[in-house]
């Protein structure tokens, strides 16, 4: 205190002030240090997913399916009547009740094909050859084959054909159940009757539904383009795997406009593998009428639930009929597999009728689990 008295002030103010602006200068550095870590500390963490570099081609992808993909004309024979009034007979209106005898046509249809064994078994739609009495196959080599139809199933839109070769080029089928939002997707097939085409684009989404298109409806849908001729065509992967099946588009003007929709290539196998075994499709039967489970309906309910399928009706003559299963009960597993009513229908249709299953339901706050012994879906089930 003393030795600060000895000199004059505005000596003390100087040194004071010189040591304030040190420490400011030092805190400030200090700050800033620390606001400069703070980004690295960021920048450190792991990131999310690993960059991903898009191939400078996918020659190679293509070369060893597209040899696998054919065109598929199909011909069955319409028979038409002409009328009092067809220009072949002006006179005929003259005669009450004249009718021109049935003339029968040919009509024609194009697709596409993916042959999936080298002894000649070759999938596609079954709107393809739905009807048809003769199917001609030209492979890739230009050969042009005939083609049986071992089987179609009308409910999925698939149908199994079989030529009489062997050694033929055939496609590897992957596995739909890993398909995510955002793969990339090549669509393989004969648009228009150009030949073979290939068209790129991305998985827009999976497990569609609802569309009206089929009774079995898990479309894996696409952007990349599929035109008329395209279906029955391969929706492949990048590592050269058939991942579904091309079936539909959604369009207002009739051409491609980003929105296609494949069969996923698991529900063809299991399709194909009775088609081959049988010749026709069978599936189980619960014996319910479902609609789906919302926020709404699950208050109004009283369930704790985000998931499920809401007992809507139950047909009398059916296996669900006699089990205590009752409407407004919500289905919320089957086999400790959690459904809701797209995937209930899907999986009980996957099952051969003696199945038996459990079902875990909530009735209000209560869960209830109920056996039920599954039995074959008649032919002419409406849709639920």
């Amino acid at each position: 205190m003393n030795r600060i008295a000895r000199y004059p002030m505005w000596v003390v103010a100087l040194v004071m002030l010189s040591i304030g602006s040190i420490a400011g200068g030092a805190f400030v550095g200090s700050s800033a240090m620390l606001a400069g870590r703070a980004p690295a500390a960021v920048a450190a963490a792991t990131p999310v997913s690993e960059p991903v570099t898009m191939p400078s081609t996918f020659a190679p992808v293509v070369k060893s399916v597209l040899p696998a993909v054919v065109n598929i004309s199909s011909t069955k024979i319409i028979r038409t009547s002409a009328s009092g009034n067809d220009d072949a007979f002006p006179f005929g209106n003259l005669i009450p009740g004249f009718r021109m005898p049935d003339r029968p046509q040919r009509e024609r249809g194009e697709g596409s094909g993916v042959i999936i064994s080298a002894d000649g078994y070759i999938v596609t739609n079954n709107h393809v050859v739905d009807g048809a009495t003769e199917v001609t196959v030209t492979t890739s080599d230009k050969r042009d084959l005939k083609a049986r139809v071992i089987g179609t199933d009308a409910k999925t839109d698939v149908a199994l054909l079989k030529v009489n070769a062997a050694t033929l080029p055939y496609a590897r089928l992957g596995n739909s159940s890993s398909v995510e939002v955002g793969d990339i997707a090549l669509a393989m097939g004969n648009p228009f009757g150009l030949g073979q085409t290939v068209t790129m684009g991305i998985i827009s989404a999976t497990g569609r539904s609802g569309l009206g298109i089929e009774d079995y409806e898990d479309f894996i849908q696409t952007d990349a383009s599929i035109n008329p001729g395209n279906s029955g065509g391969a929706l492949v992967n990048t590592k050269g795997e058939v991942i579904g099946i091309n079936t539909a588009i959604l369009s207002r003007s009739g051409g491609n406009q980003g929105v296609g929709f494949a069969i996923p290539i698991d529900m063809v196998r299991q399709i194909t593998t009775q088609l081959k075994d049988k010749g026709t499709v069978t599936r189980a039967r619960l014996g319910v009428y479902v609609q789906e489970l919302t926020p709404q309906l699950a208050s109004a309910l009283g369930v704790k639930a985000t998931r499920g399928a809401i007992v809507d009706d139950i047909a009398q003559d059916g296996p669900a009929a006699n089990t205590g299963l009752k409407k407004e009960d919500v289905i919320v597993a089957v086999n400790g597999k959690e459904v809701d009513g797209r995937s209930l229908r899907l999986e009980v249709g996957s099952m051969m009728p003696g199945t038996t299953v459990d079902l875990k339901v909530l009735r209000g706050a209560t869960e209830q689990h109920f056996k039920v012994r599954l039995d074959a879906m008649p032919n002419d089930t409406p849709r639920s």
